[in-house]
């Protein structure tokens, strides 16, 4: 087991609601440290919106600290107009811990399901009642919160093999 705690910040994207939560992981033990979410309002425009997105979150790593993140891939659905809002939610999502130096997994909802339920297809209750299992201290306020610490549950699983594909893509000069 390793003797290093990696700080880990999960990000649940969405342009109404970003959810975020900050774990600690040490070895397979894994605390909750905080969550929450940022929400925009719906009649705002959407670049104020993105930067309502961004400003929230960079005021979370900014408080927080988080050595890594993790960011839910986006899910195509049959709406196009929503599906290219969600996008452009977690672009802010990927950028606002880049542009604090950190570098950001992404993962499948179906591997953030599996990695905390078990099963690839696990609903909001299931994600809700293994979160105060796996992290009982955890107060998530809301689903979005909740997916996030599911988030950045998966990362705390799955870094080692994320850093050693990252390694085996690479460019080499």
């Amino acid at each position: 087991m390793s003797d290093q705690v990696i700080r880990i910040i999960g990000i649940d994207p969405g342009l109404r609601r970003t959810g975020w939560g900050v774990i600690e992981a040490h070895g397979s033990r894994l605390a909750a440290l905080a969550s929450g979410a940022v929400t925009t309002q719906a009649n705002d425009p959407l670049a104020q919106r993105l930067m309502q997105l961004h400003g929230g979150l960079a005021r979370v790593l900014a408080e927080w600290r988080p050595q890594e993140a993790a960011v839910e891939k986006t899910f195509v659905n049959r709406n196009a107009a929503a599906t290219l809002k969600l996008g452009q939610a977690r672009a802010m999502a990927l950028f606002a811990p880049a542009a604090a130096g950190l570098s950001v997994a992404e993962y499948a909802p179906n591997l953030v399901k599996k990695s905390v339920v078990g099963a690839g297809h696990g609903d909001k209750r299931q994600i809700r009642a293994m979160i105060a299992i796996l992290l009982p201290r955890a107060n998530p306020g809301c689903n979005d919160a909740a997916d996030a610490l599911a988030i950045a549950i998966t990362h705390a699983h799955h870094r080692v093999s994320t850093a050693l594909r990252t390694l085996q893509t690479a460019d080499i000069p």
